[in-house]
Parts: structure tokens; C-alpha cells; sequence
């Protein structure tokens, strides 16, 4: 059985050592939490990274893998934030790569999918997190919840399930071309009973 930590860790570690468990982000989504991080006052940061520790679970030869929050720790890694607190959730350090990786993907601790929301091998996996690829479907899914298309639920990948939702739904020129209009596109569909199997679908409310 693999420990749990019954307390975070409290000290920061250093943000390009962590590794990603998925493949991409949005880099719309990214952005944007970009700019919320700049317009924050200088005596304000320290309290938001208090209260937005990056959870881990820390793998073969003590690597801290990153469960969640990738488009936070990818926006202030290209802000220069040098370090970040992280919480322990699990410590499988003493699992070789192969079982380590097995087992994180059957907690749904791994997200192996690219920017076409295909499956690849775990190799696939960026070891870096200014290497993660660009899912504009991602994106899309991100202001599709803050429009109020869905419910935020405590669910790892929940808004990649949206993504591959829409991504057979709304053409990739368009979206492109026409976010915005896409959005709203994306609205409709969100409240159909086609999406009714997904996390935090709002329709029967609408």
C-alpha cells in the first residue's frame, strides 16, 4: 500500500522539477492565468500560492510528479515564478518506473492523451512543464464552465472529458477563426442531452 501523507508539505520546491502527468494545457487558459498572476500586487502572491499548492505524488528516485493545476504551474513557470508549494497526496518513490506509471494510470493519475485526444505511451509524457503541448479544445472547455455550460466537480481531467466532447462537435478551422462564436456554440451543445453522461453537465436545469 502506498503511504498518504496526512499533512502537505509546506516548504517550496522548485517549479521546472515537476514533472507533468498529462501531455497538453490550453494555452488560452494559460493566458489568461498569466494575467491574473501579473495583476496581483506584490504582497498579495505569496497568500495565492499559499492557497494553490500543486499536488504530488512523488515517484521512482524521489521525482514529484504533478496531479493537477498543470495550467497554473504553466502559467507561472512562463511568469519566472522560481518555486511553488506542493502538497504530498501519495509517496510511490519505492515503485520502479514501470509499476509506478501502471499504477498512477489506473487511479486516473496519468492523462496520456495529445492535442488530438488520442492515447500514446507514457514515454509520450513531457518531462518538463514548459514542454506541454497546445489543446485548443481545452481551452474551449475551460470558458464553456465559466460561461456556466457546467458544473466544476472535484474530478481529475473532467474538463479534458468536455474537450473530446467538443472536439467532434466543432471544427478546429473555426475554432481557430471564431472563438468567441465558438463558445456559444459550445453552450447549446453543453446543455443537450448528448453530453448529459458528462462531469457537471447543468442541463436538466436549463
Amino acid at each position: 500500500m502506498p503511504h498518504v501523507a496526512p499533512e502537505p508539505i509546506l516548504h517550496s520546491v522548485a517549479l521546472a522539477d515537476l514533472r507533468p502527468t498529462q501531455m497538453t494545457v490550453g494555452l488560452i487558459e494559460v493566458a489568461r492565468k498569466r494575467q491574473e498572476w501579473s495583476l496581483r500586487d506584490d504582497d498579495e502572491r505569496p497568500d495565492f500560492l499559499g492557497r494553490h499548492m500543486i499536488p504530488v505524488v512523488i515517484g521512482p528516485k524521489g521525482r514529484r510528479w504533478m496531479v493537477d493545476h498543470h495550467h497554473l504551474a504553466r502559467a507561472l513557470h512562463e511568469e519566472g515564478v522560481p518555486r511553488i508549494l506542493v502538497s504530498v497526496v501519495a509517496d510511490l518513490g519505492h515503485l520502479k518506473s514501470d509499476a509506478f506509471l501502471t499504477y498512477m494510470d489506473n487511479r486516473n493519475w496519468l492523462h496520456p492523451f495529445d492535442d488530438t485526444g488520442h492515447r500514446q505511451g507514457y514515454k509520450a509524457l513531457p518531462k518538463h512543464i514548459g514542454k506541454l503541448g497546445d489543446d485548443p479544445y481545452r481551452s474551449l472547455a475551460g470558458q464553456l464552465r465559466r460561461a456556466g455550460g457546467y458544473a466544476k466537480v472535484d474530478i481529475l481531467y473532467a474538463e479534458f472529458l468536455w474537450a473530446n466532447f467538443l472536439r467532434g462537435r466543432i471544427g478546429a478551422a473555426r475554432l481557430r477563426e471564431d472563438f468567441d462564436g465558438c463558445v456559444r456554440k459550445a453552450l447549446t451543445l453543453a446543455r443537450s442531452s448528448d453530453a448529459a453522461h458528462l462531469p457537471g453537465w447543468a442541463g436538466a436545469a436549463n
